[in-house]
């Protein structure tokens, strides 16, 4: 955006990739990524109409249930054509929507800081930079608009972080006369069809794709307990057999697509990749407890009833946050952001949450996990949408290549090729 600075510093950075959702992954490595900023053009002018900017998944940058007060939090959410997704800038460094700016929570510069609306006030957080790369820089900070954990689903808040270069952070603003921005690539995005006669009201973390709940795939899952027992011979008691099969029924069409092979590999996909996260179904729950104060969100309507440390990694898919146990739970009709711990005792919940993320979710993906390998392009993109940028495009080879050992021995055991396109 417009910057009153006379010129953006030309600069380079590392840039670290940070974790995803699935927080049990430890990514040591960084990524050395150079941006040069030359000079700033104008994303907005006074002149020019309001309109939407759009970003990670085809989404855009919208004011939180359309609400104009101090404080309420700035988020992703699908392209609807509201007010709450209408920026302008009167040429003075700022975004507007409301009449209100695009704020740094207290004027912070550290990573993490929360995005929010608030009353103009001239400040350096309410500053802002489109780059040459599509980043949206704040100045002061040196840090990029970021769409947190990388996490594409409705409702995820944006922050700010450190500039990676990945998807989550790059954004586009063609409807309001940048003529340098370029459209995605297919094209903007629409607005939405009335659904709401055929599905829930949306929660953060996206609706789920289908609704749980329904027919009985346990019978017919394409892995034997004795399979299961070769492929997890030291697994957690909280990750039984049994809770596996008591989940699949939230799920119906996990592991139960297309013919006898397309089934076997994509339960080979899923319990590979959470064989990974989790040590070969060994660790319950997140292992760095220096993060556990972290996954709380206070911008959120509904808090942290369940205490400030409550929302740390758990299960097959290593939950975290607040707003991310609240739409798991209520996809799967459990109160988890009051009882989270569920995740960690029950193995039932502890599964149907690790089948709600592999069903539902895209993650810094395109697709879901389950898209991927009922008739989509394999393993590769389970990876992707996992942990993304972390360990594909070579960041993290080591991490990948474990991944695929694991799950072409577990194809083997189930007596089924692993098919094509397994790296990312």
């Amino acid at each position: 955006m417009i910057s009153t600075m006379p010129r953006l510093k030309q600069f380079a950075r590392g840039r670290h990739v940070r974790a995803g959702l699935v927080t049990a992954a430890v990514a040591g490595a960084t990524v050395a990524t150079l941006l040069a900023v030359t000079p700033p053009r104008m994303l907005l002018s006074a002149e020019e109409p309001r309109g939407p900017i759009t970003g990670f998944a085809g989404k855009c940058v919208d004011v939180a249930d359309g609400n104009p007060a101090n404080g309420t939090i700035v988020q992703l959410y699908h392209c609807n054509g509201t007010e709450a997704q209408r920026w302008s800038n009167p040429g003075d460094g700022t975004l507007r929507a409301f009449g209100k700016c695009l704020d740094i929570a207290g004027g912070s510069t550290a990573a993490g800081a929360s995005v929010r609306l608030w009353d103009c006030n001239g400040g350096s957080g309410q500053q802002w930079v489109f780059s040459a790369a599509q980043d949206i820089v704040n100045p002061a900070a040196d840090k990029c608009l970021d769409v947190r954990a990388y996490i594409s689903a409705d409702r995820t808040p944006l922050q700010l972080w450190t500039c990676t270069g990945a998807d989550n952070e790059k954004w586009r603003a063609a409807e309001v006369n940048n003529p340098a921005a370029e459209e995605p690539a297919d094209g903007p995005a629409e607005e939405p069809a009335d659904e709401t006669a055929d599905k829930p009201a949306e929660e953060p973390g996206g609706a789920p794709a289908e609704e749980p709940g329904g027919g009985d795939s346990s019978s017919k899952f394409v892995v034997s307990e004795d399979q299961f027992k070769t492929m997890f011979p030291n697994h957690n008691s909280v990750y039984s057999y049994n809770g596996l099969l008591d989940a699949l029924g939230a799920y119906p069409a996990f592991a139960n697509s297309g013919d006898l092979a397309a089934k076997k590999r994509e339960a080979a996909a899923f319990l590979a990749n959470v064989s990974h996260e989790t040590g070969g179904l060994v660790h319950v729950v997140e292992q760095n407890k220096a993060n556990y104060s972290n996954y709380c969100d206070p911008g959120r309507p509904y808090g942290c009833p369940a205490g400030q440390d409550a929302y740390y990694g758990r299960g097959p898919a290593q939950l975290s946050w607040n707003y991310n146990y609240k739409a798991a739970g209520d996809a799967l009709g459990l109160d988890l952001l009051n009882n989270p711990a569920l995740v960690e005792t029950d193995s039932a919940v502890a599964w149907k949450v690790g089948l709600w993320y592999w069903n539902t979710q895209s993650g810094p993906g395109s697709m879901t996990p389950h898209d991927a390998m009922a008739g989509g392009p394999g393993f590769g993109e389970t990876i992707r949408s996992i942990n993304g940028a972390l360990e594909c495009g070579g960041a993290n080879p080591a991490q990948v290549r474990s991944r695929i050992d694991t799950y072409q021995k577990f194809t083997q055991i189930l007596g089924v090729g692993p098919g094509e396109n397994l790296s990312c």
